[in-house]
């Protein structure tokens, strides 16, 4: 072991250093990717849009000190996430990370269904903000001609249409992307302003008592405790989605610096942001049935109108935030698809070799582009046959990212505390990439192994995919594609890191605040319950894994290998004969 005096590696080095060409375009520097970021979480938008649950079940007690617990506790979350993303700042994140991190035995499986769960995640919270984006429109026509009849099968054609503009901005102009993302930032924060002004001069103030000390059980719940519990899901979904910047990586420059910073840059900001529009909303608003029951659907609009008093002024407040649902669309469809292609690269979904392939122009993935929007259609049909389909879609974004999010940051917190993790910097002797041979056996187990070679007979790993001869003497031309499993990468920290004690403390809260997390977001939003008002998300969520655990027993586990090292890495490695994996 050494230390490394050298300068830091290129992104394209780093990225070898994973196993990965580079393919994707770097698009986006440090502004660009903190816009990206900010535009996903839209704190203070959401909090306007999904304050009535934690209205509903808490009030505005409960949503204020709601705000507060999953405001400093989301942090910590993310925290363990940018650390993570420091370390290996690649597109497929989540999956990526419980490969490297997990034990030798569990690595593969592990790895297979998070991968799955990440994908499913990002696709419902595509559907999640289309259906949002649908249902305002729906509600603003509502507020303006209090005749119209909202139909769940027009908000789903709303929903496509979002889709549409998603897919043209993600495929036609992507280079426009990262100068949108600035945009967007820029509306973001002019749009608060502009709509925190307005609440705070025209709007009559509720007293500080109303605010800090009245509670609700809307829900019927046998106790404000457990209601408080059950409303606190509309917090954790406000800050969902921070992670959306690590799966564009591989198009950010100085990514294991630069995506950290962007992650708590975004969600800093944006936490501030969001307690200042809770307290304008909770002091703004009007009488509280009134809101709650709002022909519009969203209590929001009507403090809105409310404090206006205008038609027009109440529209104009909601069009803001439907620009920004929109835009908030459009980065979440870029991020599914690049975490769809990155697993695809991996041979981790069916049909592989078509979902991972790049447009040579644009160097977009744009099959993947279209899959994600696909599903996501497919998706928002369901809040066709139910009027709980939407929370339930909420729901299943939070459990699906949390429990993503909660497998890799307990096995850091594990290798934290054995103190596996080397620090920045480090260097391992016979890991380097211009130094990798064939492992031995001996060294499967250890983190120092980089390469894991199919060794002759060995049946229980199998070629992905074509491979080619071992013979290393044959032209390039001549060799059919080929690719290589990374058994286990050594386990550095990143350049950015929380030090000592700190660390390991903030990483420990963050893994139990996820279990309190996955828990409730499996709650229905009221009692009693029956199947009209069930949260399904549990039922999708587990029905993912299980499925997908079938069919990694039934096939998988001959197809999918882990994240391998592509074939041009794996030149400029200069594997040995041996390392080289044959039919």
């Amino acid at each position: 072991m050494k230390n490394d005096v050298r300068s830091e590696p290129t992104d394209d080095q780093a990225l070898a250093r994973l196993g990965k060409k580079q393919v994707l375009r770097r698009r986006f520097g440090f502004f660009s990717i903190v816009g990206f970021a900010m535009a996903e979480l839209i704190t203070w938008e959401t909090v306007l849009t999904l304050f009535y649950e934690s209205l509903e079940n808490g009030g505005p007690a409960g949503a204020f000190y709601g705000y507060i617990i999953a405001c400093l506790s989301t942090l910590s979350t993310y925290t363990v996430i940018a650390e993570l993303a420091s370390m290996a700042p690649i597109a497929g994140g989540q999956y990526y990370w419980v490969y490297m991190l997990a034990p030798m035995r569990w690595k593969k499986v592990c790895s297979y269904l998070i991968g799955w769960l990440t994908c499913l995640a990002w696709i419902a919270t595509i559907a999640t903000e289309t259906i949002f984006l649908g249902t305002m429109i729906e509600g603003l026509i509502t507020l303006n001609n209090p005749e119209f009849a909202q139909k769940r099968w027009q908000n789903t054609l709303l929903a496509w249409a979002s889709v549409a503009g998603t897919f043209f901005m993600n495929v036609v102009v992507p280079n426009a992307l990262p100068r949108f993302e600035i945009v967007i930032l820029v509306l973001h924060l002019a749009g608060f302003i502009a709509i925190t002004a307005t609440l705070l001069a025209m709007s009559p103030k509720r007293s500080a008592r109303f605010v800090f000390q009245t509670s609700l059980n809307e829900g019927g719940w046998p106790s404000q405790g457990l209601s408080y519990c059950v409303g606190f899901i509309g917090n954790i979904a406000t800050f969902v989605g921070a992670d959306a910047s690590v799966h564009m990586a591989e198009e950010v420059a100085n990514a294991a610096v630069v995506i950290p910073q962007a992650i708590i840059t975004a969600m800093g900001l944006n936490s501030l942001l969001g307690f200042s529009m809770m307290l304008t909303i909770l002091f703004c608003m009007g009488n509280v049935d009134s809101v709650l029951n709002s022909a519009t659907g969203f209590p929001f609009i009507q403090v809105f109108y409310d404090s206006t008093h205008s038609y027009a002024g109440a529209s104009v407040m909601t069009a803001v935030i439907m620009v920004l649902t929109m835009a908030c669309s459009i980065g979440i469809t870029a991020t599914a698809s690049r975490m769809t292609w990155s697993f695809a690269r991996d041979q981790g979904l069916p049909f592989s070799g078509f979902l991972k392939s790049v447009n040579k122009n644009s160097q977009v993935p744009i099959v993947a582009v279209a899959v994600v929007c696909g599903f996501a259609c497919a998706l928002s049909i369901i809040y066709i046959g139910s009027t709980t389909a939407f929370n339930d879609v909420i729901s299943l974004t939070v459990t699906g990212f949390y429990s993503t999010y909660i497998l890799p940051s307990a096995f850091l917190l594990y290798h934290r505390i054995k103190g596996n993790v080397l620090p920045h910097g480090t260097m391992l002797d016979g890991s380097l990439p211009d130094a990798a041979t064939s492992v031995p056996a001996s060294m499967k187990e250890k983190p120092a192994a980089l390469v894991h070679p199919k060794e002759p007979g060995e049946e229980d790993l199998p070629t992905p995919g074509p491979s080619s001869s071992p013979d290393r003497t044959q032209s390039t031309n001549a060799r059919r594609p080929m690719e290589y499993e990374i058994a286990q990468a050594p386990l550095i920290w990143g350049p950015w890191k929380v030090p000592g004690i700190f660390g390991t403390i903030n990483n420990a809260y963050a893994c139990v605040y996820m279990l309190f997390v996955i828990f409730w977001s499996v709650w229905p939003p009221s009692t009693p319950v029956d199947y009209t008002t069930m949260n399904y998300s549990i039922v999708v969520t587990a029905g993912v894994l299980i499925l997908s655990g079938i069919w990694y027993l039934i096939r998988a586990r001959k197809e999918y290998q882990g994240p391998l090292i592509d074939e041009e890495v794996a030149e400029i490695m200069h594997l040995t004969p041996g390392a080289v994996r044959s039919n």
